[in-house]
């Protein structure tokens, strides 16, 4: 079945392309979708406001290539998200799917079940906002701006890219929650464009900001290895690379490609802890594998070797690696398979939005934390031995729901997802479920702003910064996509007051990659600590790596 709705999908695609560029031309004068009958206007979704993790999956594999992640469209490629595709009621649009136009290239899927038609129907109506018969936001990259022009100044403590600036300290707490819909949920995808030539990254005074290596292809997570070596995962092409030292004019002084030929691979970890490593290992989407080591190589000295499968299968692929300092456990996170969907009843769930933990040799998996929604970074405290986590939380609740955020894991801590978030707030998408986890669930320790799109987190261990930053989490976070005015798109700091433990707040570190509301031109993804105490940040949209140094007294 999952053949036939894949082909369904892309034909849907197909079908898209060709009906809606000339349709308002040729059809002006039509009162209904693509002249279904008035029954199929009236014909009732049975599956109204429910999500399969497979309408999603099937979007994203074979309808998001033309019209986008989030349906923007772009082009003569059409939206999905608005125009004639969110006039149409369900009725008319199952119809036309159960149907087809042989020719407008839409063949008929009257033999595709029911439900999964349905189901299809659904995930467009999720791009096209989440409450049911609310507008939604322009996606367009002029729309947005024009909404951000018009939009009034965030009411604290949320904020969004035109308030974002270096230093400045922000706190969210639980009484700071926005009911769930207060807003309609927005499909505002950024579209990357070239640095702009006066552009660079802002840092507080005493910092400076140097570009370390540019020309990448998708530079993702990195991590410095015991010997100073930083470890890039190039995800999109399969390749994890070397980098070697730093010039005095701050560039490597060599690159090496360590290892082909994987599956999208994220996280990079080295085995056993300590400064004598064994192993480098790799977290593909779809399982461990390890790579036989010793410090200053630059080149694999040995195939991959296969340590353990973990759930692939589509919805968020990143998986990071960490160790207990002991070296006895590894960690490894796994994100869900879609928004919120009810993994009770939906198989591809199975052992994912969980943090899992593994034996080194990837013998005696249990779950470790769950409820935890896309645990995109990993990172051990060195000083307390604590995991840490760096969460992306579900989207389509609003433009300041679900916050993202930042926590240390307790070994059987339930975190919410997919029925609560942030303590007892439960996902009026699954109203009723589970009030026995209610008081289990865990609120985190650092809550960030909604769609921030938190991913790699560092301890800083370097000696080159002020000594109150000694011990602090540096995070990347992405930037948002499910947001009127966007938010994110930058390098926060979380203080621990050398304490090893967060009091809630957070502050804007590196900022300044968000041209205006419909465009950026840079995407923080990952974050290391080099031997002489700078930063390395990656960026995958100016395909770039940073490197901030302190330069003040």
């Amino acid at each position: 079945m999952k053949r036939i709705t894949r082909n369904f999908a892309g034909a849907l695609g197909i079908y898209l392309m060709v009906f809606f560029p000339g349709f308002a031309a040729s059809q002006a004068q039509e009162t209904s979708f693509h002249n279904a009958p008035a029954s199929a206007k009236e014909m009732k979704n049975p599956y109204a406001g429910q999500q399969g993790a497979s309408s999603k999956a099937t979007y994203h594999l074979r309808c998001a290539r033309c019209h986008g992640e989030n349906g923007e469209g772009s082009g003569n490629i059409p939206a999905l998200a608005t125009g004639k595709a969110q006039s149409a009621t369900d009725g008319e649009l199952f119809w036309y799917i159960t149907k087809g136009d042989v020719n407008n290239g839409m063949p008929s899927w009257q033999t595709l079940p029911r439900a999964q038609r349905w189901q299809i129907i659904n995930y467009v109506r999720v791009l096209g906002g989440s409450k049911p018969g609310s507008p939604r936001v322009a996606t367009t990259p002029d729309e947005a701006v024009a909404v951000a022009v018009n939009a009034p100044p965030p009411k604290a403590p949320f904020t969004d890219y035109r308030f974002e600036k270096p230093g400045v300290v922000r706190k969210i707490t639980l009484n700071d929650l926005p009911a769930p819909f207060a807003t309609n949920s927005a499909g505002n995808s950024p579209k990357l464009v070239p640095r702009p030539q006066k552009a660079w990254p802002q840092v507080p005074s005493g910092f400076k900001v140097e570009l370390y290596a540019t020309g990448l292809k998708e530079p993702r997570l990195i991590r410095t290895a015991p010997n100073g070596d930083f470890f890039v995962a190039e995800s999109k092409s399969g390749e994890i690379l070397v980098f070697h030292g730093i010039t005095a004019d701050g560039k490597p002084e060599r690159t090496e490609t360590f290892a082909t030929g994987l599956n999208r691979p994220f996280g990079i970890n080295f085995y056993p802890p300590g400064p004598n490593p064994q192993w480098v290992y790799v977290g593909n989407t779809g399982s461990v594998v390890r790579f036989p080591y010793q410090n200053g190589d630059l080149k694999a000295r040995g195939p991959a070797e296969h340590i353990a499968d973990v759930p692939a299968g589509d919805g968020h692929w990143t998986r990071d690696i960490q160790f207990s300092l002991d070296g006895k456990k590894m960690f490894v996170s796994v994100g869900s398979a879609s928004n919120v969907d009810d993994s009770d009843t939906t198989p591809a769930e199975k052992n994912r939005a969980d943090v899992l933990e593994f034996n080194p040799d990837g013998s005696e998996m249990r779950i470790y934390a769950y409820g935890i929604r896309n645990c995109v970074g990993l990172a051990v405290n060195s000083k307390t031995g604590e995991l840490w986590c760096s969460v992306n939380e579900r989207d389509a609740l609003g433009d300041n729901l679900v916050p993202d955020y930042i926590t240390h894991v307790q070994d059987g801590g339930f975190y919410g997802w997919p029925w609560w978030y942030m303590g007892g707030h439960q996902d009026p998408r699954h109203k009723g479920k589970h009030p026995e986890l209610k008081d289990k669930v865990i609120t985190p320790d650092v809550i960030l702003h909604p769609h921030n799109a938190s991913l790699e987190l560092t301890f800083y261990d370097g000696k080159q910064f002020p000594a109150e930053y000694q011990g602090d989490i540096f995070a990347a976070e992405h930037g948002s996509w499910n947001r009127s005015v966007r938010v994110g798109y930058e390098l926060i700091r979380v203080p621990l007051h050398q304490t090893g433990h967060a009091s809630g707040e957070y502050e804007d570190f590196m900022t300044g990659f968000v041209v205006d509301n419909g465009h950026v031109w840079g995407r923080p993804v990952g974050v290391t600590v080099a031997p002489d105490g700078s930063l390395l940040v990656t960026d995958d949209g100016s395909k770039s790596i940073w490197r901030i140094s302190y330069t003040g007294k």
